[in-house]
């Protein structure tokens, strides 16, 4: 019997499902609502150098189970039964990952590095199967991918059951080794490798699915800053930290989503070779975003606890989060595009400048650290609004 699903689940190309955002695929986001804010958590609570390597593994590897998620929905239609029911079970694969975060690093390991396996292999598996028959160059450059997979599952897995001394490395590796495949295109000998260039995709999902995890990212901060200030009495201190926090989140909003979604899609579906513009905008420059986005909610949450502080660890996060959410929209306009946001780039100078001033010696409390990086971020909204109403563009345009 032949290898591969009889029904064709691939995405239509000739109807208004080739570019839809479906709803089971928006079920699969809400899990990571919940990743996003035990992330944040631990960020929180490990406010140290391995802390922050650790960290960086564990929002690297939330990224890229959910990116690589995102690229596979946008080949398969998740409208057929087949393709939704994969999604849910990938639900409850992300959900068992998103509860071993606190303990990743710790007692749960081995849960969180077999969930994250599950996903990877699994869903790679899935698309090999759905399309063995109705598009053989697709199921081909996936059993490449899954052969990369699988060597990395092993990192994971024999990094879990390792002390920490070991597992460290071994998962900073398996997402090297991760990174590697996509910038290489996944060769296995005798195979060949994946041909970026051969790929067509929708231009329109992936900039409307990558801009909805951005605003799930943006309200994981929001519900991250108002269970804090539940939590503490009301004051003119928790106050004023709470419209900060706010501010600089509809700031964060503005300067992405007034000149970013429709610029990606219509540069993906302009572009002679989409997929690899797609991946290096949306895979790779959006995990700056991302990343900062996080990194904003755990600053706002230091500053409500304890406004007064003046650590060099809440500095680190209070001016560090604008400045990888500004890089990565720097980038994300500069590739899409071929210019550079001037306001985004003096915002980035301006933070630049409070690094080193708080290098210097001369500290601040963490809230009025917070306002200024705030009024940072508005000033580059209103800046990029100017600059857009002269270039005579549309807003989200």
């Amino acid at each position: 019997m032949a290898f591969g699903m009889a029904r064709d689940v691939l995405r239509p190309t000739d109807s208004s499902r080739a570019d839809r955002v479906t709803y089971v695929e928006l079920f699969f986001d809400l899990v990571f609502v919940l990743a996003l804010t035990q992330l944040s958590a631990y960020l929180y609570e490990n406010q140290t150098p391995l802390g922050a390597l650790e960290g960086v593994i564990m929002v690297c590897a939330l990224w890229w189970a959910w990116v690589s998620t995102t690229w596979v929905t946008n080949w398969l239609d998740p409208v057929t039964l087949p393709v939704r029911g994969a999604v849910i079970a990938l639900a409850l694969v992300a959900l068992v990952m998103s509860v071993s975060i606190a303990e990743a690093f710790g007692d749960r390991a081995w849960a969180f590095a077999i969930a994250y396996v599950v996903l990877q292999v699994g869903r790679t598996v899935f698309i090999v199967w759905a399309t063995a028959r109705h598009d053989r160059r697709v199921a081909r450059d996936f059993s490449l991918l899954l052969c990369w997979a699988v060597a990395g599952g092993v990192l994971w897995i024999v990094g879990a059951l390792l002390p920490l001394g070991w597992q460290l490395p071994l998962w900073a590796a398996a997402l090297a080794l991760e990174l590697l495949g996509t910038v290489l295109g996944f060769p296995v000998p005798g195979r060949g490798k994946v041909q970026l260039k051969t790929w067509d995709l929708s231009g329109p999902h992936i900039a409307e699915r990558t801009s909805l995890f951005v605003l799930i990212a943006l309200g994981e901060g929001l519900l991250v800053t108002g269970f804090a200030f539940v939590d503490k009495e009301s004051s003119v201190a928790s106050i004023a930290a709470l419209v900060t926090a706010f501010v600089a989140a509809a700031a964060t909003w503005w300067i992405y989503f007034d000149h970013g979604e429709r610029i990606g899609a219509e540069a993906i579906e302009a572009s002679g070779e989409p997929a690899r513009l797609a991946r290096t905008v949306y895979t790779w420059v959006h995990l700056l975003i991302i990343a900062g986005i996080v990194l904003m909610s755990v600053g706002d949450k230091e500053m409500l606890a304890l406004p007064d502080q003046r650590g060099l660890a809440a500095a680190v996060v209070v001016v560090g989060a604008p400045f990888l959410f500004l890089t990565g929209t720097v980038l994300f306009r500069r590739v899409l595009e071929g210019r550079w946001a001037r306001a985004q780039l003096v915002g980035l100078v301006a933070l630049a400048l409070l690094a080193v001033v708080r290098l210097a010696g001369f500290t601040v409390d963490a809230l009025t650290l917070s306002i200024t990086t705030a009024t940072v971020l508005v000033g580059v909204a209103a800046g990029e609004t100017l600059e857009r109403l002269r270039r005579g563009r549309r807003a989200g345009g």
